[in-house]
This record gives structure tokens, C-alpha cells and sequence, in this order.
């Protein structure tokens, strides 16, 4: 699948924030802000996704520090097409809270990362497919791939 990360840091986790743009197929800069960059990605067609929507509180003792999407939930929910629920082990009750649309996910970077919760897509395994089941309101299926139940 084609997409690009978009990350605005900055040492206040308010206005630090991260998304994934699933399905976009040329650069997208985030000079000009996330607000703006998130835009351009839904202009030219990406799924939306709030990665690590850390509260406040929390966001300040991650090792990632965003919570850009959490200050402003209304805001937010009209800005990205899913939250992410679950990544890796941390859990992001505000966005179960608000009922908003999930994923699970989790950076996959080692054999680890894949023991952990990931999302289920019902939809033919094409990018167009996922792009609009992710685009979609309707609540995907998420299920937690365990160590133990898996042969080594």
C-alpha cells in the first residue's frame, strides 16, 4: 500500500501531532502545518489516520508526544477518517470514549511488533478497497495476535 507519515513535531504535545495518509501516491509536505497537509492528502484521495492520539496527560510522558488530535476531538474527527484504538500495547480510551472509527496498528519494525493488536478490514484485498473501507464510518474488526498462540 502506497501512503506517507505525516509528522509535526514540536515540544508542546498540543500542537505535535501524526497521521498516516493510506493510499496517497505522491509527497505531501507538512511545512505549512498538519492541518493543511491533511487536507492536501484527502484532496488527493488518502484514508486518514490519528496515530498515537495521546491525551494531554499521557502524551507528555510518551516517547512520541502528540496529542494534537485528542485537544480538539471535534476538530479531529472531521480532519481524519480513523483514530487509532490501539498501537502496539498503548490504548487510547478518549477515542472508544467518543465512539469514534478505529484501527489498531503498530509500527512493525521487528518480528515483535507483530504480536499485538491489528485491524481487520471486511473488503477485497485491492488499495482502491482498503483505502474506502477506511474512508468509511463502518466499525472495522480489531483482534490481538498473541505470543503464545502463535508457533515460533
Amino acid at each position: 500500500m502506497p501512503g506517507l507519515e505525516l509528522t509535526v513535531q514540536d515540544p508542546d504535545p498540543r500542537r505535535a501531532g501524526h497521521a498516516l495518509a493510506i493510499g496517497l501516491r505522491r509527497f505531501v509536505s507538512v511545512d505549512g502545518g498538519l492541518d493543511a497537509a491533511l487536507r492536501e492528502a484527502r484532496e488527493a484521495g488518502a484514508a486518514l489516520i490519528a496515530a498515537h492520539p495521546y491525551p494531554l496527560a499521557a502524551a507528555a510522558s510518551s516517547a512520541r508526544g502528540t496529542a494534537w488530535f485528542a485537544e480538539d476531538p471535534e476538530w479531529a474527527a472531521s480532519a481524519v477518517d480513523r483514530f487509532e484504538l490501539f498501537n502496539r500495547d498503548d490504548r487510547f480510551d478518549w477515542v472508544a470514549q467518543r465512539q469514534l472509527p478505529w484501527v489498531a496498528t503498530g509500527d512493525f519494525h521487528v518480528r515483535e511488533h507483530l504480536f499485538t493488536w491489528k485491524t481487520l478490514l471486511v473488503c477485497e484485498r485491492t488499495e482502491e478497497a482498503v483505502v474506502a473501507a477506511l474512508r468509511s464510518k463502518t466499525q472495522c474488526a480489531l483482534m490481538r495476535i498473541a505470543v503464545d498462540r502463535v508457533a515460533a
